[in-house]
């Protein structure tokens, strides 16, 4: 009796985890990304059937691959078996191998950089770029990436389904591209995987506040892209500002899951290798850089400053303060206005950052992000206006998806109180 929740819930796990890397992988036999989400799913149905019978497999992950690949397969010969027919009678068809590509001595073989780079084709509106890119490759389900961005969840589907129709009957190929079109989709690749390592990093929803999988994938695809495109800076940036994120995993959760916040966190448990990596990431940025820093540049140098500092208390808040403000000018956001208003409360006090929180108030934008009041909530309490702290506290916490964030928000209101 207790073999069916069991294998349910490890099919659930496994094909969430796995699901990106098993669509990557049958994108490539079947050339159409559509496609390969439907024989993921397919596969997922067979777990479903066999699982709670015959027990899950010591190693599920490959089950599905290798499920999906075979079906593939099944698929490619039969589409060859009938063009074989077709032409034996005479009817003439398209060729459907792909033209063989120039030599690229930048290539790399590596089915999920291809599939981000796929999916964040031009032929596609930057909103259904990340919309797909996220399902497919962060493995959110459509409500989640709604809630990510403030949409229906309506809208998320249709974008994901005209997405995929868009590449299918555009004929998009499913590959790295090369030369001038890698540089065109270069920001929109970018975009996504830092989107899909903060999915992972805080969670939009859910239990947990930590994904853990999606930080591996984004960060991964992150140093992928960096051997790809060695002269780019802002590859390099991207690069950097996850490995000093992804450094300080293991210290952002109590062992029962519950966050620390940074001040509190424990530094001796950040990863010291990936602050190493880190910093040679960002190096390589200031090397490759033929101008002001980029976005992803600025705000790796941000988060070099907390890597460097031993304590809270030791952190140069001045000099992250004046890049915040060099970001704002760089890639002008309310996010950005908002992460400024803290680095200058730690440098300035709490009274001068709470008339920037306050100017973002009507910022439509922030209208429904919960750090918005969480921040002024913590201002208000440095301020001693404990009442109205608790209320923004309160308030931050009803705003919030995520379980975990929601009883520390509500605890710190019961501290305020």
């Amino acid at each position: 009796m207790e073999a069916q929740p069991t294998a349910a819930h490890a099919i659930e796990t496994v094909f969430r985890l796995e699901s990106p890397r098993v669509v990557a992988g049958v994108a490539r036999i079947v050339r159409d990304v559509g496609l390969a989400e439907e024989l993921a799913q397919d596969a997922l149905v067979v777990a479903l059937e066999r699982w709670p019978r015959d027990g899950v497999p010591d190693n599920p992950g490959a089950w599905l691959m290798a499920t999906a690949r075979h079906r593939a397969v099944d698929l490619v010969r039969r589409r060859e078996t009938y063009a074989r027919k077709l032409a034996e009678v005479g009817r003439t068809l398209p060729d459907t191998v792909p033209a063989q590509e120039p030599a690229d001595p930048d290539g790399i073989d590596d089915d999920l950089l291809r599939l981000v780079f796929t999916t964040c084709h031009p032929v596609l509106s930057p909103e259904a770029r990340i919309a797909l890119t996220l399902r497919l490759l962060g493995g959110l389900t459509t409500a989640e990436i709604a809630r990510a961005h403030l949409v229906p969840e309506a809208t998320v589907a249709q974008r994901i389904v005209r997405a995929k129709r868009t590449l299918a009957t555009r004929g998009v190929a499913f590959e790295v591209p090369y030369g001038p079109d890698r540089e065109a989709r270069l920001g929109s690749v970018l975009d996504v995987i830092y989107l899909i390592f903060n999915e992972g990093y805080a969670a939009t929803a859910g239990d947990d506040l930590l994904r853990p999988g999606l930080c591996e994938d984004a960060l991964r695809l992150a140093r992928l892209l960096s051997a790809l495109m060695p002269k780019e800076p802002e590859v390099h940036g991207l690069t950097a500002l996850l490995e000093f994120q992804a450094s300080r995993t293991a210290a952002r959760t109590a062992p029962d899951g519950t966050p620390v916040l940074l001040k509190d966190q424990n530094r001796r448990r950040w990863n010291r290798m990936l602050v190493t990596r880190g910093i040679e990431a960002l190096a390589r940025a200031d090397a490759t850089a033929a101008g002001a820093p980029g976005p992803y540049a600025l705000q790796a140098a941000i988060a070099a400053c907390h890597a460097h500092a031993y304590s809270y208390a030791e952190t140069d808040w001045r000099t992250i303060a004046t890049l915040y403000a060099l970001l704002a000018a760089r890639a002008p956001s309310p996010v950005v206005e908002l992460n400024r208003a803290v680095a200058v409360s730690m440098a300035e006090g709490p009274a001068e950052a709470l008339g920037l929180v306050d100017a973002l108030a009507a910022e439509p934008a922030l209208r429904d992000y919960h750090l918005l009041p969480s921040v002024r909530a913590d201002l208000l309490s440095r301020l001693g206006r404990t009442a109205e702290a608790r209320a923004e506290f309160e308030r931050a916490a009803s705003l919030t998806r995520n379980e975990r964030e929601r009883a520390l928000l509500l605890a710190r209101a019961a501290e305020a109180g």
